[in-house]
């Protein structure tokens, strides 16, 4: 049985097709903020690429993007803006945002701050405060609306059980917190086909083998199917 990944199991996304528009004014500068789930930095670019074709009359398109469950992919770009005042911010705000699980845990998720100029100069640290509040009246309305999720991933077992003893073992295991997909009398003769699921984690499947041994009396042996991404 292969050993559950070290990398992060689990971190926050905005749910699927969740798109987080605000706005907010800087001394007559109009600053329209949207913010999309985005699992690539594909997905990213059609994000700043829509935006100019809807919004071409805005000076700056500036964006900032974080991917991956390590967070390994981060990007920030100021499109016209000086250097660091745009999309630096940006992705600060994005990195340190705090979550509804009280970590700063946040990815898959892109951000472009579209800004109209209002003829009057903001000066470095106006525009840096500017984008910066833009992108956090953003997370702030994604949390008020709960566009947050728990990207977690679960590694899957096969368990065998006599058909006699199935409901009981799925029950004990229920019990002790295992999530049981799915129970398949069918698959094979005079057995039931427990389906489990468990948190990618080394502890979580060392507890898993060690509630399997308990309910079955040492008789039973799991199977690993693999694992899967799942919102929470």
């Amino acid at each position: 049985m292969d050993s559950p990944s070290t990398a992060a199991s689990a971190y926050t996304v905005l749910a699927s097709d969740t798109e987080i528009i605000t706005e907010i004014d800087r001394k007559k500068s109009r600053f329209l903020t949207v913010m999309r789930r985005a699992e690539s930095s594909d997905r990213a670019h059609q994000l700043v690429d829509d935006l100019r074709r809807t919004h071409p009359t805005a000076r700056h398109h500036c964006s900032a993007w974080v991917i991956g469950a390590d967070r390994r992919i981060q990007r920030a770009n100021d499109d016209g803006e000086p250097s660091g005042t745009a999309g630096a911010p940006m992705l600060e705000a994005l990195v340190k945002a705090s979550m509804p699980s009280g970590r700063e845990d946040l990815s898959d998720v892109v951000v472009v701050v579209v800004r109209w100029f209002g003829d009057t100069l903001l000066g470095a640290g106006g525009l840096v405060s500017a984008y910066s509040d833009s992108v956090i009246a953003a997370l702030d309305s994604a949390g008020a609306s709960g566009a947050f999720r728990r990207h977690q991933r679960l590694r899957h077992y096969s368990l065998l059980a006599p058909i006699a003893e199935a409901g009981r073992w799925e029950n004990e295991l229920r019990s002790t917190g295992v999530s049981v997909l799915n129970t398949d009398y069918g698959k094979i003769p005079g057995n039931a086909a427990l389906t489990l699921a468990i948190p990618d984690e080394m502890d979580q499947a060392n507890q898993l083998a060690a509630k399997t041994a308990a309910v079955s009396s040492g008789t039973a042996s799991l199977e690993e199917l693999g694992t899967a991404w799942v919102d929470l």
